[in-house]
Formats: C-alpha cells, structure tokens, sequence
C-alpha cells in the first residue's frame, strides 16, 4: 500500500498530540516510527521522557531549549533546522522506517529556519511506501497541496486565555 503524506495545522492544540497518537498506533502494528521535533530541545516534554523506552521509537530533537522568535533568527536555529531536514532524508534514504514525524516543521518554514521548496524537495525523496506527517501552524499551499490528508485544529477555547499556566502532560 503507498505511504500517504499527513498535514496536522492549524491555530488550535492537538498538532503533536494527533501525530503522537498515530505514532503510538503505528507501533501498535509493528511499524517503525522516526519522530523529528523541530524548534524543540527540551529534555522536559512528556513524549521525549518517554520516547527511549517505547521500542521502534527513534524520537530526535532538532532545536535548543529556547523559543525562536520570528524575524530575530539566530544562525544555531537555522543550523539545527538544516539538520533535523538532512536527517529527515537520511531516514528516507535508508528506508528503516514506516512512519517519519515533522513535528512542527511547518512553523520552522513559516519562520524562515527552512524553505517550502526545500521541505517539497525532501518529500520528493520520500520512497513510495513510507508515511509522513508534517505538523505545525502556517502550512504552506504547497505543501497542502501536495499532502493526501489535511487537518486543520481549531482553537474554541483555550485554558491559557484564562491564566491558566502550561500544564505537565497536556502542554508539554
């Protein structure tokens, strides 16, 4: 069966969350997952905790422990961003895995870290059988365009508008 290329977007919570289920139901199947979580560098988020004792789970940060900010990039972002998308197409090039994550690679596009052609190129590189799920806001029209499902996450309402700080386990 070919691999389908996923888009989670969107202003609404859940992008990481809806990919790290698919994870975890893919490797319900026996499947190989690679999980690149651009722009993060925390050892402190749940899923990375946990990523090392999940088996056929190769979870990589590709970011430092520091938010990005728009229009201010710094080299070391642009380079950890370059990094994680050579990595993305060494796993596509060695096909050891079912399913490749970008986490928040989208954002790292909008941001300026990468580029949507570069992006395009690699899922161009992409062999026929491997699933790919980008996540992240911003999602270019290429990129949707190109994507066979498409998710949109909608914010109604968020608990942060109402002060309630970033909870352990539901935000990070």
């Amino acid at each position: 069966m070919p691999g389908l290329i996923l888009v989670y977007t969107g202003k609404g919570k859940g992008k990481t969350t809806a990919a790290l289920g698919l994870s975890l139901r893919a490797l319900g199947h026996g499947h190989k997952v690679g999980f690149l979580q651009f722009m993060k560098g925390s050892p402190n988020y749940g899923e990375y905790r946990i990523a090392s004792q999940l088996p056929n789970l190769n979870m990589v940060q590709c970011g430092r422990d520091e938010f990005v900010i728009p229009g201010k990039l710094e080299d070391i972002d642009i380079q950890m961003a370059h990094a994680g998308l050579n990595l993305a197409e060494e796993w596509l090039a060695n096909g050891d895995y079912d399913l490749i994550v970008l986490d928040e690679i989208l954002v790292a596009v909008s941001f300026g870290l990468l580029t949507v052609n570069q992006v395009l190129d690699t899922l161009n590189k992409r062999p026929p059988h491997i699933d790919i799920v980008l996540t992240g806001r911003y999602a270019p029209d290429p990129i949707v365009q190109m994507a066979d499902t498409v998710t949109e996450m909608v914010e109604c309402r968020h608990a942060y508008h109402k002060g309630v700080e970033a909870k352990a386990g539901m935000e990070f």
